[in-house]
């Protein structure tokens, strides 16, 4: 028998309620399914949807849908059921259990969340939440490596690989400059001062670095810039937990524009953020205010803010 399409598992909106119906449908429903007639028992269910969709008739719908195969009728009724005010314990957590096999380890998180809030004590709740965190603390931590990847990836990729003027190129190839990030360990004066570059090359170099957020001598400010981050960081060791500190910034779930931003210049963790001042994250191509407010109002959920200039 063909599993019910989604538009007639959940009931058609517009029928009229009718608890009385519901009450009967379900009752058949219960003794359907005792006898082991699942396709009746499903009929029943539904109908008692169409009838009230409360949260215990979605409930038993989900359940009897997932033993039927329809794995997204499943989850779109326990949705719906959940979404209901005071929704059974057990739905909350089937759907987590639900959003956990889908990789949804937020969603997850805010079901299981409900139901301790409701009953702060219930084992399976808590157990199943130490699950959720520390996969989501995973997720987290393979997105960190990833950035770090790309970022490693994009400062050693050849100068020649960029669309340079031949001048351009064999003037860095004669001053020793192979890579991005060899580029970035050099001033504007330093290339000037070579002969034969030109404010034509070093116009065209510096259009092509800002494309990608960065600016010639950017690398020698690193030490700097680094220093300064670890003196802030310890300052905060006192008041926020190292392990917030230490988090990856792809924990935060920032926008594009500001993930980005961030890679430019380097940042991975949450402490290396916090360090950074607006000017300097104001500095880099296409950071806008409402990235930078983004990022602050990230912080402040944290007790965290950027660092301000003394």
């Amino acid at each position: 028998m063909p599993t019910p399409g989604l538009d007639t598992v959940i009931g058609d909106s517009t029928a009229t309620r009718d608890p009385k119906a519901a009450s009967e449908r379900f009752a058949k429903g219960l003794e359907a399914e005792r006898a082991g007639d699942r396709w009746t028992a499903l009929e029943h269910f539904r109908a008692a949807c169409d009838h009230e969709p409360t949260a215990q008739h979605l409930f038993k719908l989900s359940f009897m849908l997932d033993l039927a195969g329809d794995e997204d009728g499943a989850f779109d009724a326990l949705q719906r059921a959940c979404a209901l005010p005071e929704p059974p314990v057990n739905a909350l957590i089937n759907l987590a259990v639900l959003h956990e096999d889908r990789g949804e380890m937020h969603q997850a998180e805010r079901c299981l969340r409900k139901v301790l809030d409701a009953k702060p004590n219930h084992l399976r709740a808590r157990l199943f939440m130490k699950d959720v965190s520390a996969g989501k603390q995973s997720l987290y931590d393979e997105g960190g490596e990833r950035d770090e990847a790309r970022q490693k990836a994009e400062l050693d990729t050849p100068v020649t690989d960029f669309e340079l003027s031949v001048r351009s190129r064999n003037c860095l190839k004669k001053m020793n400059i192979r890579t991005l990030r060899d580029l970035l360990m050099i001033t504007k004066a330093e290339l000037l001062s070579y002969k034969n570059f030109g404010e034509t090359s070093l116009t065209e170099i510096e259009n092509m670095l800002a494309q990608r957020g960065l600016r010639l001598g950017q690398g020698l400010d690193q030490g700097y810039v680094a220093r300064a981050a670890k003196e802030y960081i310890d300052s905060l060791a006192d008041r926020v937990d190292a392990s917030v500190l230490n988090r990856p910034v792809a924990s935060l779930e920032l926008s594009v524009r500001a993930r980005r931003a961030l890679q430019m210049l380097g940042v991975m963790s949450i402490g290396e953020l916090a360090a950074r001042t607006e000017a300097e994250l104001m500095g880099v191509k296409n950071f806008g205010q409402n990235s930078l407010d983004e990022i602050k109002r990230k912080l402040v959920d944290l007790g965290l803010s950027l660092r301000e200039l003394d």
